[in-house]
């Protein structure tokens, strides 16, 4: 039930229903839009014989939407917390040699391989997320968790040892 007609009649027969669901999750009537829109153009590349109800259309727009409310999400908590790109700092804010020594010196001794090569990428080479994730296979998400634990771990030896 995916031919071209079939879809033209359910966009016609659902649209505002999708788009009201859509801006009511989203707060923006163009994103709203635009989702309901990928909805649709999903649906031209589906297979002859699915089936399309008024409440898988309306799932689909809902699921949708979170997805681009976690997505949103994901990256507010990363610009939150690792704002280094930013925001510029004065010298007097950075650590002194000894204590970058400290810092590096417990990179190698304190966590895993796997943090080290992401902290060395994000840090070290000023790789963004997506292209450190993309260079070690892993999801943007991974790469955060990777930081965000790593970064713990540090500030709790430097703040130990004083």
């Amino acid at each position: 039930m995916t031919n071209k007609n079939n879809i033209e009649q359910l966009f016609k027969a659902y649209y505002e229903q999708m788009h009201r669901m859509a801006a009511a999750l989203l707060h923006d009537d163009d994103l709203s839009r635009d989702i309901v829109h990928d909805v649709f153009a999903s649906f031209l590349d589906a297979s002859p014989d699915t089936q399309i109800t008024g409440g898988y259309l309306l799932k689909a727009v809902r699921n949708r939407c979170l997805n681009h409310i976690r997505n949103c999400e994901i990256h507010d908590r990363i610009a939150c917390l690792y704002f280094l790109e930013n925001e510029e700092y004065e010298t007097e804010d950075w650590p002194d040699e000894e204590t970058i020594a400290r810092i590096y010196g417990l990179i190698e001794s304190d966590l895993s391989t796997q943090a080290q090569n992401v902290i060395r990428l994000r840090f070290t080479n000023g790789l963004p997320f997506t292209k450190v994730a993309a260079s070690m296979g892993i999801s943007e998400t991974a790469v955060f968790k990777h930081l965000k634990h790593a970064l713990t771990i540090i500030r709790q030896k430097l703040n130990e040892n004083g």
